[in-house]
């Protein structure tokens, strides 16, 4: 059993869960429920609506299996179908924190608790500015020719013109959708599990970054597996260091756009959304640098601008077991 909170300690982001209704095994239970919503029922579901939808339209099953299958052929149905879904963690995580720890949704969010919009504009510009030096790096490296994209461009079709609304409109949810759930949720979770601080830290960046990568199918190649690694370990040090989830939603948003903008201009759409082999160790420098780059443009502006880290005091203990934490515990909720 932990010992009770000081009435002046103040959580930071992964710590929030704590001042929560006690016992470490609701964070382990929401993880679980959580990824199989998310990556079983929601799938589940709104694909059954969706594929009812396109029957009803005219199409025929096998039809309607190709249009939604974006591993097989990427359509700007089945991408649109796929954001949705991940968009979905949103409000799972939302319900998820409220359900078992009585935690109001929004310090998901931040520490706020809200999501600080001007420092999350202000990450998009740092992010471009963190692309432009990896560009410059990746000028610098030694590349086969199957890693160079073709100076092709594609034709722009009725389809491409389909994507890219899909891309602008939805890619950005279900970036922030992940980012809630791995970057928020899973990094509360990991880091209430142990009290030794520097155990905690550890866990809430590298359990999250680690699932993440792995949930991006098992079938990756190493260089591919390590990029996501990586971008998950600096997208869940943001969140500490600057107490919200603003940071790894504008990177990943962006990346989002690169990718998917490259892959309707010069390749593949299908390609880029399984992206399964074909990838050299050499771009892991390219990223990395992308990612260092923004992380420390990232972390400088929000100390320089006083961006607030931790929540308020707890101002009490933790209430007893099956107690509320919304009366026994309030700052952190109001």
């Amino acid at each position: 059993m932990p010992a009770p909170l000081a009435p002046d300690f103040r959580p930071r982001y992964h710590e929030l869960h704590r001042v929560g209704r006690p016992g470490w095994w609701r964070s382990v239970v929401g993880v679980v429920l959580l990824l199989v919503l998310v990556f079983a029922v929601v799938p589940l579901v709104v694909g059954g609506i969706a594929f009812v939808l396109l029957l009803a339209t005219g199409s025929s099953a096998s039809e309607a299996s190709t249009v939604l299958d974006v591993t097989a052929e990427a359509t700007p149905a089945g991408l649109a179908l796929l954001n949705v879904i991940l968009a979905a963690a949103i409000p799972l995580t939302f319900l998820v924190t409220w359900w078992l720890h009585r935690l109001k949704p929004r310090w998901v969010s931040s520490v706020a608790p809200r999501l600080r919009w001007g420092y999350l504009f202000v990450c998009l510009g740092l992010s471009v500015v963190a692309l432009l030096a990896s560009l410059g790096v990746a000028m610098l490296l030694p590349v086969q020719s199957g890693d160079m994209p073709t100076s092709t461009v594609n034709d722009f079709t009725s389809q491409t013109r389909d994507f890219i609304l899909v891309i602008l409109l939805l890619t950005p949810l279900q970036a922030a959708g992940e980012e809630y759930l791995f970057r928020g949720y899973l990094t509360q979770a990991f880091g209430s599990l142990v009290w030794a601080k520097q155990l905690s830290q550890a866990l809430a960046v590298l359990g999250p970054a680690l699932i993440f990568a792995l949930f991006h199918g098992l079938s990756q190649d190493w260089p591919v597996f390590f990029d996501r690694f990586a971008f998950g370990v600096v997208a869940g040090i943001l969140v500490i260091r600057t107490g919200g989830l603003e940071a790894p939603i504008a990177m990943h948003v962006l990346n989002n756009f690169l990718a998917f903008g490259l892959a309707l201009a010069f390749g593949d759409l299908t390609t880029a959304l399984n992206a399964e082999g074909g990838s050299s160790w050499w771009t892991i420098l390219s990223t990395l640098t992308q990612s260092l780059v923004y992380l420390g443009l990232a972390t400088w502006v929000a100390r320089a601008t006083g961006l607030v880290t931790t929540g308020p005091p707890v101002g009490g203990a933790l209430p007893p077991a099956g107690g509320d934490p919304v009366l026994a515990v309030p700052p952190p909720r109001v």
